[in-house]
């Protein structure tokens, strides 16, 4: 019996990151190495994972250092990019993990992309109907993911500490995602009228309504950012949400534009001439994702909204997606809480409910993880 090759794990270059997030099928836009420009205010390093020189892994890590010390939280968002279906997961964590202690890491924080349960539109509508039910997770699962709860297993072994918090949304990313998917279970594309029909009434009501009120859907390039922003700071004194700065989205746009064609689209949705709806939207391999949206209060009878996702669900089939990821939901479905609105209009969809493993943290230095975990604190 022949001993299996051992992985070492060492920086490559964001050449070598590029091409290997290229042949994948899916993986986070998080992960690519254009997204190191997005957060210029931590210092970054791409990695490989090898089996001899064949390279079989990669990430990209973010540091984030300790005020006054040269000493770092390193962060892998939505990754690493890795085989997480091995039931021997410490032969690539433990790797990362003493590299990444020699580069000053005093604790890591990873969001493996593995999803642990699923629910349909319809049991998340029939929860928020139920005056008994508060959350996702009063609600049985359509699938349990043995891949998700292997992955779990063997993180607790290991020693790593979910950071999950109170309503889903971790310090991070979000562990609770609506998606639609846009294949069959048989891997088979989905066609435009299949998703159609999967949407509540409402929805389909109003991406005709939009169609007949002469709403004009279109890409946008580069020059629109600035219209987009307006609209998005608009949208974020109505919501009552921090906006960010529009050279946060130039910087976004350009790095990802660099790194493939394709890989982000700024779409517009336009009524008599009047911005109503702006989105952005990011594709890496198969899996797409609605990443931000801002709309209109004037003219929201037009339904902008409506028109311009479903623009980009047909995009993304065209484009021979997967999925197509409307991001981040809590996991609330009491009807009186705030965030029900939003679940609503993504369930209207017909898509699903999808849980992730969410992040986890592994420290290496205690004293330094604790100190950082209180100053968090006192932040947050």
């Amino acid at each position: 019996m022949t001993t299996p090759t051992p992985l070492t794990v060492r920086a490559i270059t964001t050449a070598e990151h590029a091409a290997y997030v290229a042949a994948q099928p899916s993986a986070s836009f998080l992960q690519t190495p254009g997204w190191a420009q997005v957060k210029p205010e931590w210092r970054a390093e791409s990695l490989g994972w090898f089996a001899g020189e064949e390279l079989v892994g990669a990430a990209l890590v973010l540091y984030r250092q300790l005020p006054r010390l040269k000493r770092y939280l390193a962060y892998l968002p939505e990754g690493p990019v890795i085989d997480w279906t091995t039931e021997d997961l410490d032969s690539w964590l433990a790797p990362m993990t003493r590299h990444l202690s020699r580069q000053g890491a005093f604790g890591v924080r990873m969001g493996p992309p593995v999803v642990t349960r699923r629910w349909s539109a319809a049991q998340v509508k029939e929860g928020i109907a139920d005056e008994s039910v508060h959350r996702l997770t009063d609600v049985p699962p359509l699938e349990r993911n043995q891949t998700g709860a292997c992955v779990v297993s063997q993180l607790h072994e290991l020693g790593w500490r979910p950071q999950a918090v109170e309503g889903g949304f971790a310090a991070g990313q979000p562990q609770y995602n609506f998606v639609i998917p846009l294949v069959h279970d048989d891997g088979t594309p989905r066609t435009e009228d299949e998703v159609l029909a999967g949407m509540n009434q409402l929805w389909r009501r109003n991406i005709k309504k939009a169609a007949k009120q002469g709403v004009v859907v279109e890409r946008g390039t580069r020059a629109d950012l600035e219209a987009f922003h307006d609209l998005y700071v608009h949208t974020a004194e109505r919501d009552h949400f921090t906006p960010r700065g529009l050279r946060y989205f130039e910087t976004m746009y350009d790095a990802l534009s660099a790194e493939a064609d394709g890989r982000i689209t700024l779409w517009t949705a336009r009524h008599e001439g009047d911005l109503v709806a702006s989105t952005i939207a990011i594709r890496v391999g198969t899996h797409s994702w609605y990443s931000y949206g801002a709309s209109s209060t004037e003219k929201r009878d037009v339904r902008g909204s409506n028109a311009i996702q479903w623009a980009m669900i047909s995009d993304a089939l065209a484009a021979g997606a997967a999925v197509y990821d409307l991001r981040g939901i809590t996991d609330t479905l009491d009807a009186d809480d705030s965030h029900v609105g939003l679940i609503q209009f993504k369930v209207g969809t017909g898509g699903e409910a999808v849980e992730y493993v969410g992040e986890w943290d592994l420290p290496l230095n205690r004293p330094l993880y604790k100190a950082f975990d209180l100053y968090m604190g006192r932040r947050g």
